[in-house]
């Protein structure tokens, strides 16, 4: 894909009206109020995976609606307690995977709390262990953009978005993990999400979002034919009558509604040749974010943005944390 959004000079001050209902902090504190009347049910069982430098421990929590939730808590071993904890969720399709695949942050001194996207985690890159009651008792293949679309009380991402909310809780609820040092983080879906929590708690050391997708919807999917948007284009395409009823559910979780309320320090990335999450749709909730912020531009690159050399931005972001 060539360049094929508007130019960076552009982007560096794209601020576009994006339809944000009146009772949006309502809505949120609604929902984050009844998923509190559950308690957090946190369990976490310990795990022989051969790795010596971590303590990897199995771990299950309530989300929305007391659901279970699926995690992983990798604590490094031998490093003053209590820990600073990165909050990791997880890209479109994708789920916890296996431990061993979280050791990047617990080697630099961090705890490292990864969150299974419910209902996701079916193909072999990241397989996943949770369901999602509403839909299925297990991980299914795709189609979670339009589960529920027909009404902000039944998307499925005001389940996620409450699952990840509440692992932040797990994570400060732990006594080997500092409560005023947590950095919430993830890519594509994952950075979604990531937006989702920072603009939703005002208790975050830090957000690292990359290639954020459920953002800017209406630009999204008048400029790329990329999935996961495109399953909004195909039910539009048949459900000809509903753009205003979509649009109006979808308002409810658009990233750059996140933004604005966002106040921690920010890490974004943004691939410039990105056909998946454009880079019009990053820059509409960048240039929002309330907080201290930075974003690193990957000019040639697609949805894989800054790929390993991120990480290593991550990285130099935490040692300031």
């Amino acid at each position: 894909m060539a360049l094929f959004d508007l130019p960076l000079e552009q982007l560096r001050s794209y601020r576009p009206d994006v339809l944000e209902p009146s009772d949006f902090d309502e809505f949120w504190k609604q929902t984050l109020s009844e998923a509190a009347s559950h308690g957090l049910d946190v369990r976490l069982e310990p795990v022989d995976t051969g790795l010596t430098a971590v303590e990897v421990l199995d771990l299950t929590f309530a989300g929305f609606a007391g659901h279970p939730i699926k995690g992983w808590l990798v604590l490094p071993r031998g490093a003053d307690r209590p820990l600073p904890c990165v909050v990791e969720y997880i890209g479109y399709s994708g789920g916890r995977s296996v431990p061993w695949a979280h050791t990047m942050y617990p080697s630099a001194g961090w705890a490292h709390l990864v969150m299974d996207t419910r209902g996701q985690g079916y193909g072999n890159w990241q397989p996943g262990d949770t369901g999602d009651p509403y839909g299925g008792t297990g991980p299914t293949r795709g189609g979670w953009m339009t589960q529920g679309v027909e009404s902000p009380e039944h998307y499925y991402y005001r389940r996620v978005f409450t699952d990840a909310y509440r692992a932040v809780d797990v994570a400060k609820g732990h006594e080997a993990i500092d409560p005023d040092r947590i950095v919430v983080a993830g890519g594509s879906q994952g950075g979604g999400i990531t937006q989702a929590v920072g603009g939703l708690r005002e208790d975050l050391a830090g957000a690292l979002i990359d290639v954020p997708f459920l953002t800017h919807f209406r630009r999204a999917v008048e400029i790329t034919d990329g999935y996961p948007y495109q399953e909004l284009v195909e039910f539009l395409a048949g459900q000809r009558m509903r753009e205003e009823e979509v649009f109006g559910t979808l308002s409810y979780f658009d990233g750059v509604n996140f933004a604005a309320r966002g106040t921690a320090p920010a890490l974004y990335s943004v691939g410039l040749m990105d056909d998946v999450c454009p880079p019009s749709t990053v820059f509409a909730a960048y240039n929002r974010w309330q907080g201290d912020k930075r974003i690193t531009v990957w000019p040639w690159n697609k949805h894989e943005g800054g790929g390993v050399h991120q990480r290593g931005e991550h990285l130099r972001f935490l040692a300031d944390r």
